[in-house]
């Protein structure tokens, strides 16, 4: 059975776009549309559809109004449409916040380098969410042209015990994709100001959008939260946050591990990159790292895990239940690399249990 899309745009010529690009797959079908978010609240009731695409500003109700009242009333996966500008990142950050799970960019220039790309990441991303309806299945990013069918879970090889002990660790990575906002926002809120060990945040963002996401996690949480830059040197307590579009390093050692801002080697999908910096960190900080894996589409991260697993690192990984996409941390997991397996509701305790 195709997935069925819902798609909401007051544009007729955004909206017939999407249409020709989601049908264009022969496992999704847009079953209806909607031109401003009271509509759409009208349309997914009578529609029940998986997915829900949603336009920020339109007229009668907006985008992110019409997306609290869905996940109030008929709670299901919405992919917003947004634009990548200051603005555009603060209201889509707010769309987030009232339950939307993802996001893409209203120019598919700024999608993808190219039109048939971008139309793939499209379908992908609907695909992903479609399955994140079902709980305690892998939702890596598909390749093929069929959902996935619903199946249990092997159960995962063991991890070898990590020999650093927690203790002597002198960083926390965090990793994520598609959920993360929200998912940093419930983790770092938890720690206190007084959290002992420096935190460095990798999440799959635009440019445009790291400056008001930093800015966001730092007025919520007790510890200092900002969009890292060259030159920064990892402190207890601070988290800095990955750039959007470049890549984040690691270098140097001791009391003065810093951050390096450098561009992606070419053919990189991801910018930031969680691999490209997990690897950075095998030199400069060794097995002295906890590397959190957190939910995400793709494998991102895994490779740059298994670098510092095999060094002795601690490996944690958010559990399918409360992943918005199970990719990432199930990359980690099913490669046999997690030490713990956590709800996304215990990661922020087990953090302040184990450093605190």
């Amino acid at each position: 059975m195709a997935l069925r899309v819902v798609v909401v745009d007051d544009s007729g010529f955004f909206r017939r776009r999407i249409v020709e690009i989601l049908n264009a797959d022969i496992g999704i079908e847009v079953v209806g549309t909607a031109v401003n978010g009271q509509e759409a609240i009208e349309v997914v009731k009578r529609l029940d559809p998986d997915v829900v695409t949603m336009d920020i500003e339109m007229p009668v109700m907006d985008g992110i109004t019409a997306v609290r009242r869905i996940m109030a009333e008929s709670p299901r996966p919405v992919l917003m449409f947004s634009t990548l500008t200051t603005e555009g990142a603060k209201a889509t950050l707010d769309a987030l916040d009232a339950g939307a799970m993802d996001f893409l960019p209203k120019r598919f220039s700024e999608m993808a380098s190219d039109e048939d790309t971008a139309k793939i990441l499209l379908r992908r991303r609907v695909r992903a969410l479609a399955r994140s309806r079902r709980p305690a299945i892998t939702r890596a990013e598909p390749h093929d042209r069929s959902p996935a069918p619903d199946v249990p879970r092997p159960i995962p090889p063991r991890a070898p015990a990590s020999g650093t002990p927690l203790h002597s660790l002198r960083a926390v990575l965090i990793g994520t994709s598609t959920g993360g906002p929200v998912a940093l926002q419930e983790v770092l809120k938890v720690l206190p100001k007084t959290f002992p060990l420096p935190i460095v945040l990798i999440q799959h963002m635009p440019a445009s959008f790291t400056p008001a996401f930093a800015e966001r996690l730092n007025n919520l949480c007790q510890i200092e939260v900002r969009e890292a830059a060259a030159g920064d040197v990892l402190k207890p307590g601070c988290a800095l946050l990955a750039p959007g579009g470049v890549q984040l390093v690691l270098e140097g050692g001791g009391s003065q591990t810093r951050i390096r801002i450098e561009e992606s080697p070419p053919g990189t999908i991801y910018k930031p990159s969680v691999d490209i910096t997990f690897n950075s960190a095998v030199t400069a900080l060794k097995s002295q790292v906890l590397a959190v894996i957190l939910t995400g589409m793709g494998a991102d991260g895994r490779e740059g895990t298994r670098a510092l697993k095999g060094l002795g690192a601690h490996v944690w990984a958010q559990d399918a239940a409360s992943s918005v996409v199970y990719g990432m941390p199930a990359a980690v997991v099913d490669a046999g690399l997690a030490d713990q397996i956590l709800a996304l509701k215990d990661v922020g305790p087990a953090l302040v249990k184990g450093f605190c």
